[in-house]
């Protein structure tokens, strides 16, 4: 975990009208440039759409099928109404802080039974709701100071937009004197609410400016808020580990990206590890050729979210110029899936992902475990294992002929959690021409298994 450096409030959450926003802010940076004690950052502004964690309980626990978006709709009150009876509660259909009490109860009791029986159904919630921005500001405000607005979508009833502000600003070690902060404007309503405010916050991002989204949910390309913030952003910001239909999910960003949106995934960051170690596996001057060879992959992953391993596919077919033929769903204990493809020889590719159940799973749902590329060439010399554990050698070594394989382990890096990468991806932007190759692989793949 990257540490951050000491903060110090200079402005704690205040309730202020949305007209009052602005003036409120402008008054607090007025009475410390007087004093010469801080500076408001003028670097960029960070807009995250952070839903308040009901829809991910729901999902999580069984009762709900839908988006995780912070809308309201028709599926989200049946998942509310299925909830509330199953947990003994006078039945409406409607969000309270009471449901909410007992869903995140009922969450950790079913957390802690997943690691007792494998089943790694929990896994993908991983964010909790940071309404009053001090938790953001640890992580981000220590390097990159800046405008936060947050958006709160809540699913009870619609009474309006609530608006706070705040300041944060970085302790500099070598100097005390001079603080550049970071300023949060946190609206909280439901989403009906923020979309019709919607005008506001585009206002209330800083203009000339640089301007990030950071979406903290499934990706909504018929929601007007989120075309509104795509349109006036530079970049869209997701993380794929956190998405509960990852395959659905993944479609809906590459066909953002078909359209031209500038948009980056978190965990795709994560990969870069495996990816390089794959590539330098095929450096030395003998075995550059050997890649060519490879007609058999085969992926292991944390089960519970398999964006990880279909994105690391993608990249591989990217890099080869393998093109998806066909996409299966075995399932079994380990959701066994198989990808076919053709190289531009016409060979057959077999891949097979696997979804490991596993005890120890960490923070980020659906980590890679461990992968090998082989050949029905018994004469090639391409067979790599990469492994993030001793485990994961030695299933991969279980497969057969691994003693003849390349094997390396891949190194856990301290900078891959989430704070970190979201750290990293404001401080550079712009389109990455390596996730999109790969990601239209992807986009391929998942398409191939919609149209089955």
């Amino acid at each position: 975990m990257a540490t951050s450096q000491a903060l110090v409030s200079l402005q704690a959450p205040k309730d202020v009208s949305i007209e009052e926003i602005e003036a409120e802010l402008r008054q607090l940076w007025l009475s410390t440039s007087e004093e010469g004690a801080a500076t408001r950052a003028a670097t960029f502004s960070l807009v995250v759409y952070e839903p308040d964690g009901t829809q991910q309980l729901l999902a999580s626990l069984g009762f709900y099928t839908g988006p995780i978006d912070g809308i309201a709709g028709p599926r989200t009150e049946a998942a509310v109404k299925a909830a509330e009876k199953a947990y003994g509660m006078e039945v409406t259909g409607k969000s309270s802080s009471k449901l909410r009490q007992k869903l995140e109860a009922e969450f950790a009791s079913a957390k802690q039974q997943d690691k007792q029986t494998l089943e790694n159904q929990t896994t993908p919630i991983t964010y909790s709701p940071d309404s009053d921005g001090a938790g953001m500001a640890d992580a981000i405000a220590s390097s990159n100071p800046c405008r936060i607005i947050t958006l709160i979508p809540i699913l009870g009833d619609d009474q309006g937009v609530t608006a706070q502000v705040s300041a944060y600003c970085p302790i500099n070690k070598q100097s005390t004197n001079n603080l550049v902060c970071c300023e949060y404007i946190t609206l909280s309503g439901t989403a009906e609410a923020l979309e019709r405010i919607g005008g506001v916050i585009s206002e209330l991002m800083i203009g000339d400016l640089p301007k990030f989204i950071w979406w903290k949910a499934t990706p909504a390309p018929e929601y007007p808020l989120f075309k509104r913030l795509v349109s006036c952003s530079d970049s869209i910001i997701f993380d794929s580990s956190s998405f509960i239909y990852p395959e659905a999910d993944l479609i809906a960003m590459g066909e953002l990206i078909q359209q031209g949106v500038a948009l980056t995934d978190l965990n795709w960051k994560r990969l870069a590890p495996w990816q390089e170690l794959t590539a330098e596996a095929f450096d030395p001057p003998e075995r550059r050729a050997a890649i060519y060879e490879v007609d058999q992959v085969t992926v292991d992953y944390e089960k519970g979210n398999q964006s990880q391993a279909l994105m690391f596919l993608g990249w591989l077919a990217s890099r080869l110029s393998w093109t998806p033929t066909s996409y299966q769903l075995e399932g079994g204990d380990y959701e066994i899936r198989k990808i076919k493809f053709t190289d531009d020889q016409q060979r057959e590719i077999v891949a097979e992902l696997a979804g490991i159940p596993t005890a120890d799973w960490g923070d980020i749902p659906g980590d890679l475990i461990s992968l090998r590329l082989s050949s029905t060439n018994q004469d090639a010399d391409c067979c790599t294992v990469l492994c993030s554990s001793a485990t994961g050698c030695m299933r991969m070594e279980a497969g057969g002929g691994a003693q003849a394989c390349y094997i390396q382990q891949v190194a856990p890096l301290s900078d891959q959690n989430t704070e970190e990468l979201l750290s990293q991806q404001l401080r550079r932007w712009g389109r990455e021409m390596l996730y999109e190759e790969s990601m239209a692989v992807t986009h391929q793949i998942l398409q191939l298994k919609k149209t089955d």
